[in-house]
């Protein structure tokens, strides 16, 4: 864990806006803006990248996967900029936590795979990248979206001991936990072998 010295009352404005930046619905803007209709009726109902892509438009897709990871990278690097490294971490968990569950929607939102890997880049671009590579290769070989987040989130807390940043330890469990709680469905999926593959959708 951080050294949580800035304060509390800093902290707390800091998790809120944090999460109120998260909650913003990217993937429901980008679809109604590029026409693609109520991305909750859509494929799976979730408001992330890979059901964006299940429209069929990758430029609509592309953007939801930058603005979503922006937005958890955002949160991380003003809050450290203005406060410090503990009020990044929890900026970083706040954004998360505002993507999974955003006020705006009901508290029903994605999954929060881009997001995540947002946080961990501005936190630490080794890790960061790390967790990128991990889910690429994955995807790459079995062709399954969430079975690469999975493995993705396993490996984060590993990937952060590896670099050294035992202070993140703590925050790599916390969001690997949500992952996997989020895709509880998917994981049932993968478990029956019917979880659909990257381009079955369109």
């Amino acid at each position: 864990m951080p050294a949580f010295d800035s304060g509390l009352a800093p902290l707390i404005l800091t998790a809120l806006l944090a999460y109120l930046l998260g909650s913003i619905p990217f993937g429901l803007v980008i679809a109604r803006a590029f026409g693609l209709g109520d991305l909750r009726s859509i494929g799976s109902g979730n408001i992330g990248a890979t059901n964006v892509l299940r429209t069929g438009n990758k430029l609509a897709a592309f953007l939801t996967l930058v603005l979503d990871a922006s937005k958890g990278g955002v949160a991380v690097l003003i809050a450290r900029a203005a406060i410090g490294p503990d009020a990044a971490q929890v900026a970083g968990f706040a954004a998360f936590l505002g993507h999974l569950y955003p006020v705006w929607l009901g508290f029903r939102g994605g999954k929060g795979v881009a997001t995540f890997l947002g946080v961990l880049l501005a936190l630490d671009w080794r890790v960061g990248l790390a967790c990128c590579a991990t889910w690429l290769a994955t995807a790459l070989i079995f062709r399954i979206s969430s079975l690469a987040a999975l493995v993705a989130a396993a490996l984060a807390t590993g990937w952060m001991l590896v670099f050294g940043r035992t202070d993140m330890a703590l925050l790599g469990l916390a969001l690997t936990g949500l992952v996997y709680l989020r895709h509880s469905a998917n994981i049932a999926r993968l478990l029956r072998g019917t979880e659909p593959r990257i381009g079955a959708d369109k």
